[in-house]
Formats: C-alpha cells, sequence, structure tokens
C-alpha cells in the first residue's frame, strides 16, 4: 500500500515534531508531507533538518482548508491520508487503515483527548439529512482512497472552519461511505486547545454559522430541513449562552452581540451558500476546490527527487 500523510500546521513545531516522530515510528514507509502556514515558531528550519519529511510546503495562507488542498495536490500515494499536527498516530494506525479501506473508500477513527482522569475518545456520528446518510469524520484523522479524493475535488476553501463536515456531506451525495475503525487512532496533544475544524475556537459565532449555513445551502439547497437544522443549532446555543449570564459566565450584552453574529454569519452562509451551489451545479458541489487554482505554495522543499526547489516560479512550472 502506498500511503502519502499530509501534516498542515501552524505555529505548533513542538507538537508537530512529536507527532513526525510517531509517524517515523508507526508508519516508516509513508511519504510525509508537511504544509506549514506562515508560522513565526522556527518551523520550517526544524523540519528542513528532519529526514523523514519528504515534502515541506510553504504557504502564506493561514486556513486548514487550503493547507489541507496544497498537501493533497503534492501526494503521489495511492492512498491519502491527513493528520494534524498537534495528533499523533497510535502504533496500530497503519493496520487501522488497511483493515478500512478494505470496506470503504474513506475511512476515519477516534481522536483521543487526554483528561485528568484517563481519556476520552469520538465515536461515528452520523445524520440523515434530506434522505441523505452523512458520516462525518475528523479532519486532523481520516484517510481517503485518492480517486474519492479526486472527485471530492479536495475541500471548500471557501470554508475557514468546517471543511470536513462540508466534504462529508459531498462524499454522501457522491455515494462514498465513510468508514469507522478504531485502530485508526490518534491522540491529540494534551497542551492542544479545543478548537472547531479550521483553527477557530468553537464559539466563533459568526463564522460557525457562517460555515453551518454555507455548507447546508450549497448542498441541499432551500428546503425546509436546511431551515430547521439552522434554527435548531441556534435555540441551542442560545439557550447555552443563556445559561451562563444566569450563572454569570456571560453578559447580556454580550449575548446580545453573539445573537447579532449569529444572524450576520446565518445571512451571509446562507446567501454565499446559494451562489456556490448554483455556481457548481454537479454532485461534486465544490466551486472552491482543488482543482481552481495553482498558487498555494510560495516555495516547495522536496525530498523525493533529492531536488530542493524553494522557487515559486518553478513550483508553479513557469
Amino acid at each position: 500500500m502506498n500511503i502519502s500523510v499530509v501534516v498542515p500546521t501552524l505555529n505548533g513545531r513542538d507538537q508537530l515534531a512529536d507527532g513526525l516522530d510517531a509517524l517515523s515510528a508507526h508508519a516508516p514507509a509513508a511519504e510525509v508531507i508537511v504544509v506549514n502556514g506562515p508560522s513565526a515558531d522556527g518551523t520550517t528550519g526544524m523540519v528542513r533538518d528532519r529526514e523523514d519529511v519528504d515534502v515541506l510546503v510553504e504557504i502564506s495562507d493561514r486556513s486548514v482548508t487550503v493547507a489541507r488542498n496544497a498537501g493533497i495536490e503534492v501526494a503521489t500515494g495511492e492512498v491519502i491520508a491527513l493528520v494534524d499536527y498537534d495528533n499523533r498516530i497510535d502504533p496500530e494506525w497503519i493496520e487501522g487503515v488497511r483493515a478500512g479501506l478494505e470496506h470503504a473508500g474513506v475511512v476515519t477513527g477516534p481522536v483521543a483527548r487526554p483528561l485528568r482522569a484517563g481519556q476520552t475518545a469520538d465515536s461515528a456520528e452520523r445524520r440523515r439529512i434530506a434522505g441523505r446518510n452523512v458520516t462525518y469524520f475528523a479532519g486532523g484523522n481520516v484517510v481517503f482512497r485518492s480517486d474519492a479524493l479526486e472527485e471530492l475535488d479536495g475541500f471548500d476553501e471557501y470554508l475557514e472552519i468546517g471543511g470536513a463536515r462540508d466534504a462529508a456531506h459531498r462524499l454522501a451525495g457522491l455515494g462514498y461511505e465513510v468508514g469507522w475503525e478504531s485502530a485508526l487512532s490518534v491522540e491529540r496533544d494534551a497542551d492542544a486547545s479545543p478548537a472547531a475544524d479550521g483553527g477557530r475556537p468553537d464559539r466563533d459565532w459568526g463564522w460557525k454559522y457562517r460555515a453551518l449555513a454555507y455548507r447546508l445551502a450549497k448542498n441541499y439547497g432551500l428546503r425546509p430541513t436546511v431551515i430547521r437544522r439552522i434554527a435548531a443549532h441556534a435555540f441551542g446555543d442560545s439557550t447555552s449562552v443563556a445559561r451562563d449570564v444566569i450563572t454569570g459566565a456571560a453578559t447580556p450584552t454580550g449575548w446580545i452581540a453573539n445573537g447579532r453574529d449569529v444572524l450576520l454569519g446565518t445571512t451571509t452562509g446562507f446567501s454565499d451558500g446559494m451562489v456556490a451551489r448554483a455556481r457548481d451545479r454537479t454532485s461534486t458541489r465544490n466551486p472552491y476546490g482543488l482543482s481552481k487554482r495553482a498558487d498555494r505554495a510560495v516555495a516547495k522543499y522536496d525530498r523525493r527527487g533529492d531536488a530542493e526547489d524553494a522557487s515559486a516560479a518553478d513550483i508553479a512550472g513557469t
């Protein structure tokens, strides 16, 4: 099995080093591709000094969605995995890849989070939306057959958060099953802060609802189920913040400001989602996908051909 592992990173030098150590120990035959955002912590030098990283791609965007596409773009494996920089693969991870891909074109697994009393791990999350069975996956622990990623056209770069959840909707629309394999497990670094997919905190209400409305509108259009799901999310979050106001953990002014952010984010996301749906009427539903641009990398260091290239012009093929 020829596998490429794409590791997006941004200002996470020490956590990245631990993750690369785990990949070297437990998946030594994998092609390892690190995609580094505009880090300011010495990540570039650390990665270039390692012999176990095949390709380092430098990008100017801070978006994890762009970073994932930049890594997928240079991967050569028939199987492509995405592992977050602050996740360490378990010893059985590579066996989980093999076992999972026997039954599905896309496979995800647990992300264990250290707690004081032990560990917690995710389980498979499934929803039925507008007659479509959607299985969500962890963007920082997922494996694709390359043909599935090609048909998906990578991730939607409009989304600063929620790119993995959007991809799950699109995979379901394309007829791909997302498998769950317990052996495909990673451990999240104890110092990693909880964040939504993409690196923003969970309570960035504006982007949370912008992303939610965008992906639902883009994938399903104007349907009652879309309105109900957004309303249900908003009601649940409003109730949660109201409890915080009562306990003194939040202020009424903050509650009002959050409501404004939710309304603006929902309106913007829904409008942009409908435009995106009109721009790509195919089942791929990805007008901002992998194939839509070729200028993500500003530099690339590639050991695969025993050549080192730091020229943006050469990367672009000019």
